[in-house]
């Protein structure tokens, strides 16, 4: 353990947690590692409409355990995008400006399936955040991937920041160490598995930064929806990366981590390749021991690259 670092071997390390209130979880305390499977199975369930229905569901409101067949899910692994692109979705179908309106309306238009305990239909077809592995009530899945030694600097950051201390990067990397939901790599393998056999596209986050507009014309196809260019060109502008970082350092950041502290950016970095100055050696090796096999099955690993 390197010095002024936690060491993390029993440590459940719990994903970003959405806005207090109808989405909040039950808790933030972390759980014991030897129910880190449990959990993760129960929300799961939940997310996936086998779970028991929150209770006191509001007038309007539908239990987020019950999806219709042609809702479509944002998938991918936490620190993969998904919030940047809720908020380039409610863009898209419902042309919210997040210049101009409160990023918290994101979540209400674009439910975490994970955490939320109920949502309003707005649209017959509805879009949901998650982090869940395959089930077979996804019948149509936008999944999201990011390279995962990108995705492991990232969530690293985040877990410290709302910690508040420096955690042993080659701690946390490790097989062994449970992360939410699961590891980078089983996720990844799951969802290019596909066993229920859902629709799904694919998005990678870096042709999201590198060219947003063909990714959000992809995803248009994909959702049957119709959008033109010089709509998706302003929506991907209004909500580009930058000017999300921007309206973060100017208003705070209480969405979708309202525990999540205002002197620590939740947009952080937003490009590709940070892992090469933020990922020293020896965790880099550590990680693809579990992952590398993973990394050049989706072509971020070859044999000229590392």
């Amino acid at each position: 353990m390197s010095e002024g670092t936690t060491d993390l071997p029993n440590a459940v390390i719990q994903d970003e947690r959405p806005l207090s209130g109808e989405g909040a979880p039950p808790s933030d305390e972390p759980l014991p590692a030897h129910q880190e499977d449990k959990a993760a199975e129960k929300v799961g369930a939940e997310a996936a409409g086998r779970g028991p229905p929150p209770d006191a569901i509001p007038e309007g409101y539908t239990p987020i355990t019950q999806f219709l067949q042609d809702d479509i899910f944002i998938v991918g692994y936490p620190r993969s995008g998904h919030t940047w692109f809720q908020v380039l979705v409610a863009g898209v179908v419902y042309g919210v400006d997040p210049r101009f309106g409160p990023l918290d309306l994101v979540n209400h238009l674009v439910p975490d399936s994970d955490f939320s305990k109920y949502y309003r239909r707005y649209t017959p077809s509805m879009f949901f955040k998650s982090h869940s592995l395959p089930c077979p009530e996804y019948r149509k899945v936008v999944y999201l991937l990011r390279d995962g030694r990108d995705v492991m600097v990232s969530y690293l950051h985040f877990h410290e920041a709302k910690a508040d201390k420096k955690l042993d990067f080659l701690t946390y990397v490790s097989a062994e160490t449970p992360l939410y939901p699961c590891h980078w790599a089983v996720h990844v393998d799951a969802w290019l598995e596909n066993p229920y056999h859902a629709q799904r596209l694919q998005i990678r986050y870096e042709d999201l930064l590198s060219d947003p507009v063909s990714e959000l014309k992809r995803f248009c196809e994909f959702a049957g929806i119709s959008r033109d260019q010089r709509y998706l060109t302003a929506i991907a502008e209004a909500a580009s990366f930058r000017n999300l970082h921007d309206i973060e350092a100017r208003t705070g950041f209480g969405w979708p981590v309202p525990q999540f502290p205002r002197d620590k950016f939740f947009f952080r970095r937003g490009k590709s390749g940070s892992y090469k100055d933020e990922m020293p050696p020896e965790v880099l090796e550590r990680f693809l021991q579990h992952s590398g096999e993973t990394l050049r099955r989706c072509g971020y690993l070859t044999a000229d690259s590392s």
